[in-house]
């Protein structure tokens, strides 16, 4: 699987069933392993300076891939 397939997949917490956002990015370390993924901030629609920051979640927060979403656990 390519960095560019999990892109169009949604970010859902199963803690609370929010979804969290889509990749954006991702951070490798030399070896070729993930190190974390980068998460899109959301963007407050009123006001597009206000932000949150962007989230990264490991790869050990990922519990399942699946065909539309990512299940990740905070």
């Amino acid at each position: 699987m390519r960095l560019s397939d999990l892109q169009t997949k949604d970010i859902v917490n199963i803690n609370d069933g929010k979804r969290v956002g889509r990749i954006i990015d991702a951070e490798i370390n030399p070896q070729g392993h993930i190190i974390y993924l980068v998460i899109e901030a959301k963007r407050a629609i009123r006001n597009f300076i206000t932000s949150t920051p962007d989230t990264t979640i490991t790869y050990e927060q990922i519990k399942k891939i699946g065909e539309d979403v990512i299940l990740v656990e905070f």
